[in-house]
């Protein structure tokens, strides 16, 4: 049994509407806008906590220094030569680390060729100084020097009245206080730049939901609209909306005018056809003796009423597309040789630049051109002038005619479908009317002048150019 996505094919049963095929989707809108600000928010708050942590960490890193910085000052301010040449404090250091052995906090003097001079704290360890650089302003460094113990060192390069020699001062601090201070900053600059991230995120969210939220009433409007519960989008909606929902009752509103518009013309086509009909079935039931002709005229009539029929409906399905346009020029050329095999006495001038175009589909064209041009060649004298420019966001056609023209009183009633003034000759009597018809349905107009030129009738068409 053939199957449809897994049901049977007899299961489906015509009350359950149509199959809905899903549209092609592209991802998620708001999951795609959350994910944009979260990673912008991420990036921002990695940098700022970046830039925060340098700051913060060089600010207690450089209160350290500082304290270093005063010790290395007062020892050098209460120094001096003793009676062999060494260093002899006046006054002692006030801070008792510097007495207790492995405390962390060390002071050390020491000299070319004379022995180190240092706290009780470095016990019997000492501090490394090079000879290779001169420290004659205040040196900071770190120093692993002591495998168990990383130091923070300050140094400087003096020499004391009375002494040739060049003594270095140095004082040193473990690194584990710094060290800890720096941790502690640095973990709550994490906690703190993680949970404004998540806040943040969070408020992205919200109001990317919050945001999109008028575009699920739209759903919802039109899902009412599909339902045969409104026939609008009429819900208040943000100003960034609006327009959207302002096209969209534009379009459902283009949509009906142009339903309306198939039924009134399938309704004006069934009305048309009904009258033919019945003479026939008349003279067929009566067994009329001209019944041949009798079928031959009314069916002319119907198939006149089917093509004006046709053209409109054809314009009407035409006129949704916006890039609908064709080139005038050459469905001039074609019309001309049309006619010029049709009338070979008749004179034919064309003049106007060549590059325009209009917003018609050039089978429209074609045939507007076709009927108006006919028309004239047909009823004029000899000479048909059409004179084609551009005016006001229009292209313009003027066909012009030698002939007796129409009177002033009659131009209105001939565009009524079926009217002809000259019975002499062929004709369906729908020409002008699927003109006035065709040019309307594209927003364009039809009128008819007299002729200053020739003397005849100047039909004036106007279309929308697309150029």
């Amino acid at each position: 049994m053939t199957k449809e996505r897994g049901l049977p094919v007899d299961a489906i049963s015509p009350a359950d509407g149509p199959i809905r095929t899903p549209a092609a989707t592209k991802g998620s809108l708001s999951r795609r806008m959350i994910l944009i600000a979260a990673v912008w928010i991420i990036v921002l708050l990695s940098g700022g906590g970046f830039a925060l942590d340098r700051v913060l960490s060089s600010a207690v890193t450089r209160n350290f220094d500082d304290q270093l910085e005063y010790v290395l000052r007062s020892l050098l301010n209460s120094s001096e030569i003793g009676p062999e040449g060494e260093v002899i404090f006046t006054r002692e250091a006030a801070d008792q680390r510097f007495v207790e052995p492995g405390s962390g906090l060390y002071w050390q003097v020491s000299g070319k060729g004379r022995e180190d001079f240092p706290s009780r704290s470095l016990w019997d360890r000492r501090l490394a100084h090079g000879g290779g650089h001169d420290d004659r302003n205040v040196h900071v460094y770190n120093s692993t020097q002591f495998p168990d113990e990383k130091l923070r060192v300050v140094e400087r390069d003096v020499m004391l009245p009375g002494s040739p020699v060049h003594w270095r001062f140095q004082v040193a601090q473990s690194r584990d206080g710094l060290d800890a201070q720096i941790t502690v900053l640095r973990r709550t600059l994490v906690r703190s730049f993680a949970l404004l991230a998540v806040g943040l995120i969070v408020l992205a969210a919200l109001q990317t939901f919050y945001g999109l939220w008028p575009l699920r009433r739209v759903r919802e409007e039109i899902a009412r609209m599909r339902a045969g519960q409104s026939t609008r989008v009429s819900s208040a909606m943000p100003v960034e909306v609006a327009p959207m929902v302002e096209e969209l009752n534009a379009l459902i509103e283009h949509n009906e005018r142009q339903a309306e518009e198939a039924r009134r013309h399938a309704g004006n086509l069934a009305h048309a056809l009904k009258t033919p009909l019945t003479v026939i079935m008349n003279a067929a039931t009566a067994q009329s003796e001209d019944l041949a002709d009798t079928v031959i005229r009314e069916a002319r009539t119907m198939r006149r009423q089917v093509d004006h029929h046709l053209a409109r409906a054809r314009a009407v399905g035409r006129r949704g597309s916006a890039h609908s346009r064709a080139d005038v020029w050459p469905s001039l050329e074609s019309v001309e040789r049309a006619v010029g095999r049709l009338y070979r006495h008749i004179r034919l001038d064309v003049t106007g630049p060549r590059g325009l175009q209009v917003h018609v589909e050039r089978q429209d064209l074609d045939e507007m051109l076709g009927n108006l041009i006919e028309n004239a060649a047909k009823y004029g004298g000899g000479s048909v002038f059409v004179t084609v420019g551009a005016q006001a966001g229009f292209v313009e056609f003027l066909i012009e005619d030698d002939g007796v023209g129409i009177p002033e009183e009659q131009r209105v009633r001939i565009f009524d479908r079926g009217v002809r003034l000259d019975t002499g000759k062929p004709g369906t009597g729908l020409g002008l009317a699927i003109v006035r018809d065709v040019a309307e349905i594209y927003e364009g107009t039809v009128s008819l002048e007299e002729s200053e030129d020739l003397g005849g009738l100047l039909v004036r068409l106007r279309l929308p150019a697309a150029n």
